[in-house]
């Protein structure tokens, strides 16, 4: 469908402050990833909570990064890159990977998946992916990974780690 302005009073040029777009952007509930990957021996990892789908055939994920990552080189130089999605329980694990200049493989259980990306014990799930693509977008990259393998093993009472208006949160009552 197409946009159509058809207010004389809606400007294009509106400018709108960053701190109210993050507080209206926090009002979307997302779940909680950790994008991983080792280049020469050494675990990279940060927390993305800007993780989808993109495309069943071919199957294509997408996450987005800041342009001024720490993390992001390592991964594009490796040219792969590890999705764990983690359960309710792992709030202290995205919390210690969003930290800047601190080990954030300490005392993380982990081993290397088939693509040699590192995934995290008890994620909910975790999917092996190459990079197809990276755009950039603002101040940010938009990375298009292709899924190669993926990890269903989860219980069945495992819930995911969702992020709501600046907490954690889990999903009570679902089945």
């Amino acid at each position: 469908m197409p946009l159509s302005n058809t207010h004389s009073d809606v400007h294009s040029d509106t400018i709108i402050d960053p701190a109210s777009f993050r507080e209206a952007l926090g009002h979307f509930a997302s779940g909680i990833t950790i994008i991983t990957t080792q280049v020469d021996d050494e675990p990279i990892g940060f927390t993305c909570q800007s993780f989808y789908s993109v495309s069943m055939n071919p199957p294509l994920v997408s996450f987005s990064v800041k342009a001024s990552s720490f993390s992001y080189p390592k991964i594009r130089q490796a040219e792969r890159f590890a999705v764990n999605i983690l359960s309710s329980e792992q709030s202290h694990v995205s919390n210690q990977f969003a930290m800047r200049g601190a080990d954030k493989w300490q005392g993380i259980d982990w081993q290397l998946s088939p693509l040699g990306n590192p995934v995290i014990n008890d994620s909910l799930h975790w999917l092996d992916c190459k990079i197809h693509a990276e755009h950039p977008a603002g101040d940010h990259l938009i990375v298009i990974g292709e899924a190669k393998r993926l990890n269903l093993d989860v219980g069945a009472t495992a819930r995911p780690l969702l992020y709501f208006k600046g907490k954690y949160g889990g999903m009570a009552g679902v089945k």
